[in-house]
């Protein structure tokens, strides 16, 4: 049996250091602590574990608290976590170190806010006595670098637990701005790839996304076979996603895809900058692949591989009106990681936008999520909120729950008990603008003045917008009035919601209002007649619109689409045709070559993935076909 000791540096830890202590128990002979300036109970809690407990003066130097606590180690291999960390129960450190390598990558598991989780490979065990020390100011990391020496090393499955990673990630946006001196100070002393690396996480933290570039283009050629490559890979292409280079980082990703196959997180980003730049074909085949793989390699984000790359497939189909397929992958989504807040919320507007009666939806989500705490019934009860569900009533009256007054009025008013909903908000002191639109609706549906004067206390519009607002409610001509943004948006979320509540009467009333106002707006309600299967209707208002602006970019590609759902499939053609002749858009060709696909034009197939080939070098379907 070899010994292991525990070497850790704290400062103000006594939130997190015991349930850290607990979990070595068992696992180390030796426990090191080296406080560097605690003023809460750390050390009185370090001391009930070990008698190993040290001062150290802090010297704006990580790596100089690392050696402090390892010099203290008189065990045949280190061991070192930070106090937000823990072991995971069923870790075999002995079986590990059998082999007697030098070190050992360990997984580190971050636990993230919304039922999310990253994980990324680092070195957390090292044997002592071989001349292993830890380096650099910031981002300390053990000697094994550029050393010029063979250490020997080896993959383990020991897996730590991290779970302060969220606040972590905030409080180092905080921390760069002031350490970015210093970190610039140790490129300009050792420019070794992983301090160049370091840069530019730095720089991407503070938001500097060109100078992050740079740093991360300039360790890459210093840095190919490091552990720490494929997330620089990563972190460069995102700088470049972040300033909407989408093109360039494919063409980074393309090349790491094939060095590092079995990198999830890469090919997961490639997936989702394929659809950024509307390879639609390219995002589906890809997205499959993460599914096929799972979360693999060196550094993954929970999920990637898993129940990320099935939300990500909902969202997209759902984007191209394909329900069926967008709830099979929600579906799995959900069944995969329940506590997913977004999967939760893109299950029922998947459901609201087919049509599926209310007790068929409640019956189907009790299939896929059991309530079995407190904590779940939460989460489902603030999904239904922000959505205004109607299953929100349902739930509040199944558990017999005692909620805000302004929640239960919202679960009464989305279950059409408009008189109940109307009492309640009625009787309410200190309302917030998040419910004016609510009770603005409400006043609407039930030509309520009262509600409607409520409203005007919460929203902030000018005398001339709630002028236009009053006579909407009373049904009165608002002929040569010009909208306002605000109007417009109101009214647009308003159709929505009348859509939900099937409110047909009104929705017409209002859907004739909203077409008074911009052609941007009259498109935006047309989009949302699409995705609510109101294609008949959608049609009629696109084809007047054409009429009338018929060089619109977006106009035509909702008109190709709309015709391509309602198996218009010449008339589909003529609408890309034409929409062809203004942009040269990828998205135009993939949609065209799908109508021919359907069509079973072979001829025009190929002519269409001949353009796209000589065009279009990063699209990757058309080399594969």
């Amino acid at each position: 049996m070899k010994t292991i000791a525990l070497c850790m540096i704290v400062k103000n830890e006594q939130d997190y250091l015991r349930r850290c202590l607990e979990s070595v128990k068992g696992v180390v002979n030796q426990i090191v602590i080296v406080d560097t300036g605690s003023d809460d109970d750390t050390i009185n809690i370090a001391k009930e574990f070990t008698n190993d407990v040290y001062h150290m003066d802090w010297k704006d130097d990580f790596s100089a608290a690392r050696n402090e606590s390892i010099k203290y180690a008189t065990t045949d291999y280190i061991l070192v976590l930070d106090a937000d960390e823990y072991l995971e129960k069923s870790v075999d450190i002995q079986k590990e170190i059998n082999i007697e390598a030098d070190y050992y990558v360990t997984k580190i598991h971050n636990i993230m806010a919304l039922g999310r989780a990253t994980e990324h490979q680092a070195i957390r065990l090292f044997a002592n006595y071989r001349g292993l020390f830890f380096r650099n100011r910031l981002h300390e990391h053990l000697n094994v670098i550029g050393e010029g020496q063979s250490y020997k090393s080896s993959l383990t499955d020991i897996k730590i637990i991290h779970s302060g990673y969220t606040e972590e990630i905030m409080d180092k946006r905080g921390k760069a701005k002031r350490n970015l001196s210093l970190m610039l100070a140790e490129v300009r002393d050792n420019p070794n790839g992983y301090n160049l690396f370091n840069m530019g996480k730095t720089y991407t933290l503070v938001g500097e996304h060109e100078k992050a570039i740079d740093f991360l283009q300039r360790a890459y050629s210093l840095s190919k076979n490091q552990l720490f490559a494929p997330e620089l890979v990563m972190l460069l292409c995102r700088n470049l996603g972040e300033l909407g280079k989408y093109q360039e980082a494919l063409s980074i990703l393309k090349g790491a895809v094939a060095v590092y196959p079995h990198e999830i997180d890469i090919l997961h980003l490639q997936a989702q900058y394929y659809m950024e730049c509307g390879y639609f074909k390219d995002a589906i085949t890809t997205m499959n692949k993460c599914l096929e793989l799972g979360d693999i390699g060196v550094s993954v984000t929970e999920g990637n591989g898993g129940y990320l790359a099935h939300y990500r497939l909902a969202e997209w189909y759902e984007a191209r009106y394909q329900f069926a397929k967008s709830y099979e992958h929600i579906i799995a989504s959900v069944k995969e990681n329940d506590e997913l807040v977004a999967s939760l919320a893109k299950f029922f507007q998947i459901m609201s936008k087919v049509n599926i009666p209310i007790d068929d939806v409640y019956n189907s989500f009790k299939q896929i999520y059991k309530i079995s705490s407190s904590d779940k019934l939460q989460r489902l009860l603030e999904v239904l909120y922000q959505l205004r569900h109607p299953l929100l009533e349902r739930y509040l009256n199944e558990y017999d729950l005692t909620v805000q007054p302004e929640v239960r009025a919202v679960a009464y008013q989305y279950a059409k008990k408009y008189e109940i909903a109307s009492s309640l908000w009625n009787d309410l002191d200190n309302l917030t603008h998040q419910n004016g639109e609510d009770i603005l609706l409400l006043s609407i549906l039930m030509n309520d003045r009262t509600l409607f004067d409520l409203s005007k206390t919460l929203l902030s519009l000018s005398k001339r917008e709630w002028e236009v607002l009053q006579k909407i409610k009373e049904k009165k001509s608002l002929d040569g009035i010009k909208f306002t943004t605000n109007i417009e948006k109101i009214l647009e979320r308003m159709l929505v919601q009348l859509i939900h509540l099937q409110e047909f009467e009104i929705f017409e009333q209002i859907l004739n209002y909203s077409w008074q106002g911009s052609i941007d707006t009259k498109l935006k309600v047309c989009d949302d007649l699409i995705a609510y299967s109101f294609n008949d209707i959608a049609i009629d208002l696109l084809t007047k619109l054409y009429e009338k602006y018929p060089e619109n970019n977006r106009l035509l590609k909702m008109l190709g689409d709309t015709c391509v759902n309602l198996g218009l499939l010449d008339d589909a053609d003529f609408f890309y045709k034409k929409l062809l002749d203004s942009v040269d858009d990828y998205s135009v060709f993939e949609r065209i070559y799908e109508v021919y696909e359907r069509l079973d034009v072979r001829i025009l197939m190929n002519v269409i993935e001949k353009k796209i080939s000589d065009r279009y070098p990063l699209c990757s379907w058309v080399n594969r076909s």
